[in-house]
């Protein structure tokens, strides 16, 4: 190979490392694959080039992006691992080059329509693992120099970030979304009680299990749920959504907040295996006078009097949902004093890393007392949020604010 060639082969290099690192500043990931593919294709003198990225369900490669064969991508090609040219790049996690393209070596019918004779894959990779493929084609006979593969490996490091990034968003838009869309936007108003929450997303995290739900029943009693699914993002999204509306309809069923665990607990188990949940559920009587409560692994809430200070609930904790065949679970019936409060919350507002939860736990019945559940919740927020960014809070306060009659 001679001087001019290196020149040749280092320029390309080059202009594709200059175009993808400007793209990639300023693109949204869908133009920046686009970019990425138009480079590649022009560089590399190509008739096409596809970007397919990896479906970690079904071990699938998926069209993402395509330049000479969009096609693929609107009519949503799936390509299993180990199958084709594409399946066997994946496969074998190495660059792959097929010098003659047949009906036998490749399954995208597009391939053979567009007339492509030669192709050029190789792996997208993401902390080592596949996560998706990049091929060109020609049209007409090619052999693929090592130079030709070492451009198309670059680029495919370039794929592979914008591939993250664009995973990443998406999970995070709809996480954020199914998140929003099962958090109460307006909190009930009703007779004899009024109710304040929060909640705030780590910051290391964005997005992540905690929820509340506040709804009345036909009996007249009123359900108040706060919940942890554990994990962060739209897998744990997905069952905080899941455990909310199944934890909804078996309310309908019994007025026992223990009962309603039971079946909720059975329902993680078969469904949501492998899902760790905390949920606590307190149910207030039609004359607002009892607070019947349940806990599945979830801390005990605070309740304050009038006058008196913050004291947590003497209640037992029964087993996390999902962790197969508890016993029994129990609730507890106490008294709601009228004026009184009482404060909800996951454990993302009392743990801190080096310190013994007893220590959180005892600074927030210091800081509970009776009154407006907004004043509560904004003083809450403002003594413990502001110290903890790494995991999600959610608070519930309700406070009794009159006789209600049955």
């Amino acid at each position: 190979m001679g001087s001019e060639d290196v020149l040749s082969a280092g320029e390309r290099l080059r202009r594709l490392e200059a175009v993808s690192d400007a793209a990639l500043s300023r693109l949204d990931v869908s133009d920046l694959l686009d970019e990425l593919l138009e480079r590649v294709r022009d560089l590399l003198d190509a008739d096409t080039a596809t970007i397919l990225l990896l479906d970690p369900h079904s071990q699938q490669l998926v069209a993402t992006a395509a330049k000479g064969l969009e096609q693929e991508v609107r009519q949503g090609l799936r390509i299993p691992v180990g199958h084709g040219f594409a399946g066997g790049v994946a496969q074998q996690r190495r660059p792959v080059v097929l010098s003659e393209v047949t009906e036998d070596s490749v399954v995208s019918p597009s391939l053979l329509v567009k007339g492509v004779r030669s192709l050029l894959g190789v792996p997208i990779l993401a902390a080592g693992e596949v996560v998706g493929v990049l091929h060109v084609g020609a049209c007409t006979p090619r052999q693929f120099t090592r130079d030709d593969i070492r451009l198309l490996e670059l680029a495919a490091d370039r794929a592979s970030v914008a591939g993250q990034i664009r995973s990443r968003k998406l999970d995070q838009a709809a996480a954020l979304a199914l998140q929003r869309s099962l958090l109460p936007p307006v909190l009930p108003q009703l007779p004899g009680l009024t109710f304040a929450a929060r909640y705030v997303p780590g910051h290391d995290f964005g997005i992540g299990g905690d929820w509340y739900d506040i709804f009345t029943l036909p009996s007249g009693w009123v359900g108040m749920v706060i919940g942890d699914v554990s994990g962060h993002g739209l897998a744990s999204a997905i069952v905080m959504g899941r455990v909310r509306s199944a934890l909804r309809a078996y309310s309908l069923i019994s007025d026992d907040p223990a009962e309603v665990l039971a079946l909720l607990d059975r329902k993680v188990e078969h469904f949501e295996a492998g899902s760790l949940t905390t949920a606590l559920y307190v149910m207030i009587a039609p004359d607002r006078t009892e607070l019947r409560i349940s806990s599945a692994g979830h801390l005990r809430p605070v309740l304050a009097v009038a006058g008196g200070p913050g004291e947590l609930v003497e209640m037992p904790i029964d087993a996390p949902l999902g962790i197969g065949r508890p016993r029994a679970r129990r609730d507890t019936v106490i008294g709601f004093p009228a004026d009184g409060l009482l404060l909800s919350y996951t454990d993302g507002l009392v743990e801190r890393r080096g310190e013994v939860i007893d220590v959180g736990l005892k600074r927030l019945t210091d800081t509970v007392v009776a009154g407006d559940p907004e004043v509560c919740a904004a003083t809450v927020m403002a003594t413990f949020g502001h110290e903890q960014k790494a995991d999600d809070i959610a608070i519930v306060a309700v406070q009794r604010t009159g006789g209600c009659s049955a």
